[in-house]
């Protein structure tokens, strides 16, 4: 509906009545998520038993609480390192492919520039399917011919850290890249004329004026990174992040516990995506 243009009231009474029940529809699962994280009683289910923080801060079964219970606790630590590793590669390369897309012309360009969009399209349990296959059979490969055995090609971390890698780096390359396409050229002319290397003019001027996308992209990583679950189910290890334990900890039967965790990961989720937008504008 374009505002600009009258409608008929009816119209606008239904398209109103539209927009509230899609947002109604969004926020109510994750409200009933958060309310029954307060629920005094080892079900995430009604009837309501009364008001706790023990899903939070209790230190005694039957009723412990997120910041007592190590292997949750175990599971947010590896999230958080797997994610952090997936930013820096992601966003190094990401600047990096940017910079090429946008600044060099050469043979074959428009070829590889699908190929870097390529997992996009492609679901992540296939993809990750496709790396624990490659990896395996190189490792495997490498036990027959030289009786080398790399862990590094075993499923764990290093292979969800690849898995995540590379479809995340897609995403920062077109982030970064959308920033780079705005920026004028000339003032690094303007830095090169002044005595400035080429690699002094893009660190003082243009890295600065993109470093709103940066940031952009490392929160935007970092948080595909900590909440995947498809690609990193096919190749994780004995070291499970978060998402994983918690879809562990589902099978044998949900508590409030669970609850408690994703109310945690939507106020996290929510203050980066709030620290993201004031950096932007900012910048």
């Amino acid at each position: 509906m374009i505002p600009s243009i009258p409608q008929p009231r009816a119209l606008r009474l239904v398209y109103g009545a539209y927009v509230t029940l899609f947002f109604i529809y969004l926020a109510l699962p994750l409200t009933v998520v958060a309310v029954f994280a307060f629920n005094d009683s080892q079900f995430p289910s009604l009837p309501w038993n009364g008001f706790t923080w023990n899903w939070f801060f209790g230190d005694e079964r039957p009723m412990i609480g997120v910041f007592h219970e190590r292997p949750i606790l175990r599971a947010i630590g590896t999230s958080a390192f797997v994610a952090v590793m997936v930013v820096i590669l992601s966003v190094a390369v990401g600047l990096s492919n940017a910079f090429l897309f946008n600044r060099y012309q050469f043979r074959g360009k428009s070829l590889l520039y699908v190929l870097m969009l390529l997992p996009l399209v492609i679901p992540g349990i296939v993809l990750g399917i496709s790396i624990l296959v490659f990896s395996s059979t190189l490792a495997n490969g490498l036990w027959e011919l030289a009786g080398l055995d790399l862990q590094i090609l075993r499923p764990g971390l290093f292979l969800v850290v690849l898995g995540q890698f590379s479809f995340i780096a897609t995403i920062s390359t077109l982030v970064i890249s959308a920033r780079l396409q705005k920026f004028d050229r000339t003032l690094e002319e303007a830095a090169l004329n002044l005595g400035a290397s080429r690699l002094t003019a893009v660190r003082t001027v243009t890295v600065p004026f993109l470093m709103p996308a940066i940031v952009g992209a490392a929160v935007v990583a970092f948080l595909m990174s900590f909440e995947n679950f498809n690609t990193t189910l096919m190749l994780v290890g004995s070291d499970a992040p978060l998402t994983i334990a918690m879809f562990d900890r589902l099978k044998e039967g949900s508590t409030p516990l669970l609850n408690a965790v994703s109310l945690l990961l939507m106020l996290g989720s929510s203050l980066l995506a709030l620290v993201m937008i004031l950096f932007q504008r900012r910048g």
